[in-house]
């Protein structure tokens, strides 16, 4: 069920499947259990998930604001709509999120009223020292990341932005970790018959600063931003004959990555580096760069 295709009937819209109405709205879940799907509030700024979306009984509940309810009444105050507009809006088959951008165009729009107001090359110390903490070269970073000012609820901030390929970035500082809409995969692409496939950015820029050397020729690179983007990933990843997976030691990224290997021979499991640790990011950080490291059929001394 599509929320775009129904008339506005009250019954048949508070029916509408509020997971994969987050996703329309590019928001993911950060953890799963059962029937509850936990997200990062789309309506306030917080760093640890307290939004919960009961998906046996449709319902959502904000723990950090006491309040919760069906579709509907997230859509009223997501969008600031009135009911008349929020039906309006279905009528016409146009998507909440699309509404929402106009109103705040022309800057760049994003979750809970994200607004980006500056985007510029990195130099912010906070941010230079945050990436040396976790080992991402300066150099390696400026490549890929944008500095990027914003205001969320007329108070402003500033992160590390890392741009996906339908414009919307994955925001991260000391304190922050945030995404703009429309959340999506990053790609590079440059048609090498190898690629590399990560879950997250940081361990993409991790990759990047040991293999500084490395010439971009030689090897395409796919960055999921959340596991639940695989599917996204897969068309562009199986257009390569060898394909490296970097995915986390957690449950869903071991999960995954079996997953992955079952399916197609092309896929090899790269974790091995770093199987004491959840991420290679984590393992970069642990080890330091002073040893020589491995990296699928890589070898090479950082």
């Amino acid at each position: 069920m599509t929320f775009q295709k129904l008339k506005p009937d009250l019954n048949e819209i508070k029916g509408i499947d509020m997971v994969s109405y987050l996703s329309s709205l590019g928001h993911e879940p950060t953890r799963v259990r059962g029937d509850n799907f936990w997200y990062l509030s789309p309506l306030r700024l917080e760093k640890e998930a307290s939004f919960k979306i009961n998906r046996r009984l449709n319902r959502w509940y904000d723990y950090g604001m006491g309040q919760g309810g069906n579709i509907i009444d997230f859509a009223m105050r997501y969008n600031q709509f009135t009911i008349g507009e929020f039906l309006d809006s279905i009528n016409h088959a146009s998507t909440l999120k699309q509404k929402r951008q106009r109103a705040e165009a022309p800057a760049w729009n994003t979750r809970s009223g994200l607004r980006i107001v500056e985007n510029r090359s990195l130099r912010h110390d906070a941010l230079l020292n945050y990436l040396q903490e976790r080992r991402i070269s300066i150099s390696i970073a400026d490549r890929y990341l944008r500095e990027l000012h914003f205001e969320i609820d007329n108070k402003t901030y500033f992160g590390l932005g890392f741009p996906n390929r339908s414009g919307g970035y994955e925001i991260r500082n000391s304190f922050m970790k945030i995404s703009s809409s429309p959340k999506d995969i990053s790609t590079y692409i440059r048609d090498h018959p190898k690629v590399a496939a990560f879950e997250g950015f940081m361990d993409f820029l991790t990759f990047r600063t040991l293999h500084r050397d490395l010439d971009e020729n030689r090897m395409d690179f796919v960055i999921l931003n959340s596991a639940s983007f695989f599917d996204r990933a897969k068309p562009v990843l199986e257009q390569h004959q060898n394909i490296s997976l970097y995915f986390d030691q957690d449950q869903t990224g071991r999960n995954l990555t079996q997953m992955t290997l079952a399916s197609d021979q092309r896929y090899t499991d790269e974790s091995n580096l770093y199987k004491e640790h959840k991420d290679l990011n984590e393992w970069a950080c642990s080890i330091g760069r002073s040893k020589k490291v491995a990296f699928g059929s890589l070898k090479i001394k950082s």
